[in-house]
Formats: C-alpha cells, sequence, structure tokens
C-alpha cells in the first residue's frame, strides 16, 4: 500500500498486522482519486471508517485542505497517525463513533465512507448526513461496499451519480446538488 501521487507520491503505509481492517487496495484507490481528480485540491475532507487513513492521506498527498480521521479502533488510529507522520503530513485524527462524530463534525465536501463491510452502517450514515447536512453543495460522498451490496438511494438535493465495480469491490458516489437561485 503506497501514496499514489501528490506531495507524499510512493511514500509506503503502515498497514495491521491483523485483518481486523480492510485497506482499500491500490488499483481500487487509484480508479477512485482518477474519477475525483479535479474534485480534491482546497477541499476539505473526512475519512470515515479511517482504518489506515490512506484515502484521507491521499486526498491530502493531492492538495486537500484539510483532513478529519474518524475511527472508532484505537489501534488503526495509531497507523493513520503514523502514516501521517511517514509522509509529512497533518490531520485531525478522532476516536469516536462514525455517527456520533457526523452529528457534531461539520461540513466537508468530499466524504469517505468504507465501514466493515456486513455491519450495516451505509443507511444510519447516509441518512445522518442528509439530516445533519454535513456536504457542502456540489460536494462528494464515497462509499465502499461489497460489489454485491445494495447501497441506498438519498433524497434531494442529494443523489447517487453512479457505482463503479472493481473486481469484488463497489464505489458509489453520492452528490449534493447546488441550489437553483433565481433573478
Amino acid at each position: 500500500m503506497r501514496v499514489i501521487t501528490g506531495s507524499a507520491r510512493g511514500r509506503k503505509l503502515k498497514t495491521p498486522e491483523n485483518y481486523d481492517i480492510r485497506p482499500t487496495t491500490d488499483n481500487v484507490k487509484e480508479s477512485l482519486f482518477n474519477i475525483l481528480q479535479f474534485d480534491v485540491e482546497g477541499r476539505r475532507v473526512l475519512d470515515l471508517f479511517a482504518g489506515t487513513g490512506q484515502l484521507g492521506i491521499e486526498a491530502l498527498s493531492r492538495g486537500a485542505a484539510e483532513a478529519v480521521f474518524v475511527d472508532r479502533d484505537r489501534q488503526a488510529l495509531r497507523i493513520v497517525k503514523d502514516n501521517l507522520r511517514a509522509c509529512g503530513l497533518t490531520g485531525q485524527v478522532l476516536q469516536e463513533d462514525a455517527v456520533a462524530y457526523l452529528r457534531r463534525g461539520g461540513r466537508f465536501d468530499l466524504i469517505f465512507v468504507d465501514p466493515p463491510y456486513d455491519a450495516g452502517l451505509y443507511q444510519p450514515v447516509l441518512e445522518t448526513i442528509k439530516s445533519v447536512d454535513n456536504l457542502s453543495e456540489g460536494g462528494i460522498i464515497i462509499c465502499e461496499a461489497r460489489r454485491e451490496e445494495v447501497l441506498p438511494e438519498m433524497a434531494s438535493p442529494y443523489r447517487k451519480r453512479k457505482e463503479y465495480v472493481y473486481g469484488k469491490v463497489k464505489l458509489a458516489f453520492y452528490i449534493k446538488e447546488a441550489k437553483e437561485t433565481t433573478l
């Protein structure tokens, strides 16, 4: 596992010794950031269920203004901190339940949602993002799931834009559409 491009390009990232954390593969991560290529620089990013922190770290390496890493697992957060340090990057690292954090976490331009598979967390997380309004106008939510997982739709102004399948993994992109103004 490595940082693909940007200021920390090529840096190897620490991975867990056990399999409680399931890092995104480099191929899936590269595809994800190819899709996001013009939507990262200067953005505020939330890496929810951070695991190793690699998605938020990749965003920071590519010019994101700020990243917040949230995970309940203490070992995961140690890995995130080690990876940030190894890449010469900084971010806010918090040990907290994802939904609890969303209820008070503020607004983000990009939100990565990669919970443990089969934990049933996609629906409550997406519902909380909508009800609290954690996503800025034009912002993007990216959910990583098993290929077979049926990810929920979201009510306006949110909508599922597209799903991509890479082997056993699915990425779903949701956007928050900008409000139309009348003159």
